[in-house]
C-alpha cells in the first residue's frame, strides 16, 4: 500500500503536466470585427473571398491581418485592436 501512494502521486504528476502541454482548442477573439459594414461579433478565423475595396474596423483585443489572397495566406496588414484599415487590394482577414 505504501508504494502505490508515490505511484498515483506520480502519475497524477504527469497527467496534470501533459495536459498543460497540449494546446487547447483555438478560441475567438472577444468583441466585433466588421468587415465592409458587417459586424461579427467574438470572430475566429479566415474571413475569405471579401470584396475590394475592403474595409475593417477591429473592435476586438486581438490583432487581425488582412490578406490580398482570397485565401488568408501570404503578406499581410496588420490591424491592431481597435483599429482600422481600408484597403483596395484586401481579399480576406484573418483574426
Amino acid at each position: 500500500m505504501r508504494r502505490l501512494a508515490p505511484q498515483a502521486l506520480g502519475a497524477l504528476a504527469a497527467a496534470a503536466l501533459l495536459s498543460l502541454a497540449v494546446p487547447g482548442s483555438a478560441s475567438a477573439a472577444s468583441g466585433q470585427l466588421v468587415l465592409n459594414g458587417r459586424a461579427f461579433t467574438d470572430p475566429s478565423g479566415c474571413y475569405r473571398n471579401l470584396n475590394a475595396p475592403l474595409s475593417v474596423q477591429n473592435r476586438t483585443r486581438t490583432v487581425a491581418y488582412i490578406h490580398s489572397t482570397p485565401d488568408c495566406t501570404g503578406p499581410a496588414q496588420p490591424v491592431p485592436p481597435n483599429g482600422t484599415y481600408a484597403t483596395s487590394s484586401g481579399h480576406s482577414v484573418r483574426i
